[in-house]
């Protein structure tokens, strides 16, 4: 990162309206450069630029600890990794966790697309996390491949067991947050709620996506979501309706029953349209 970079880079942005987790502040410990070890289709930041699995310290901890204090006093509910990629790409990640908790002392929260829980470093750091997040967008090979686009090969037997070992050794709570593009065979539902049957989460989110896809990356894209206002080219994907997100939380809360949340398509994502119990 050169200097002129450094000076138009804040590694801190919001707060973020979420229709799950509330007021959030985003803490983005990547950077300019989009990183990441998925290349998801419907990536709300455009095409990654960087895909890699080598983590590395990308934002110090210090500057991200200095960014935070034009924030003061912190009005939200949480504070959240995630920002311009995998936040567990970060090196520092579990000393940038320590330090939000020390300094702000805020409940936080890191979104993570799962993709490097098989090492022991990185579960141990993310328990350090109030809430995380796990993405799991496929429980089939193919579609992983077609939807998330992972740069290396990522075995799903290992993904799970190592999902349920952090599982065992985390206090805080866990979300599976599941993008819905088109509906799901009823083989890949009946797995996906065996998994979820046997890992306990503590909610899981069925997603679909509502947010337009930049042209290219965007930085601006980590915000709120302005569909009127986008101040970037962008396209829309279609999303699955209402019915087809209801008919799949129905199910998963009657053999399951983990609470399901989906998001009011005619809200754009931005509220619950259902409580657990429904």
């Amino acid at each position: 990162m050169n200097a002129i970079e450094t000076q138009t880079f804040c590694s801190v942005y919001g707060p973020v309206k979420s229709w799950r987790f509330g007021r959030s502040l985003g803490i983005d410990p990547i950077g300019l450069v989009s990183t990441c070890s998925f290349n998801c289709v419907y990536c709300q930041l455009g095409e990654i630029e960087e895909k890699t699995c080598e983590r590395r310290v990308f934002v110090s901890t210090q500057q991200i600890e200095q960014d935070l204090e034009p924030f003061v006093p912190w009005d939200v509910d949480r504070i959240t990794l995630s920002g311009s990629g995998e936040p567990t790409l970060a090196l520092n990640l579990g000393d940038i966790l320590t330090m939000l908790k020390t300094v702000t002392g805020k409940p936080s929260g890191v979104l993570t697309n799962g993709s490097l829980i098989t090492d022991p470093t990185v579960r141990s750091e993310l328990t350090i996390a109030d809430l995380v997040a796990v993405k799991v967008d496929a429980v089939e090979a193919d579609r992983l491949k077609r939807i998330d686009r992972p740069i290396v090969n990522i075995e799903l037997p290992d993904f799970w067991s190592a999902l349920q070992q952090f599982r065992q050794i985390y206090s805080g709570k866990l979300a599976i947050q599941t993008m819905i593009l088109s509906p799901w065979s009823d083989r890949e539902q009946a797995i996906y709620i065996e998994l979820m049957h046997g890992l306990l989460p503590d909610e899981i989110q069925l997603n679909t996506p509502t947010r337009p896809k930049p042209l290219s990356h965007e930085i601006d894209a980590r915000g709120n979501y302005t569909p009127d206002a986008l101040p970037y080219a962008a396209r829309s994907l279609k999303p699955v309706s209402i019915e087809v997100l209801k008919t799949f939380a129905d199910r998963i809360q009657k053999i399951a029953g983990i609470p399901v949340y989906y998001p009011d398509l005619l809200h754009q994502g931005q509220q619950p349209s259902k409580q657990p119990g429904f």
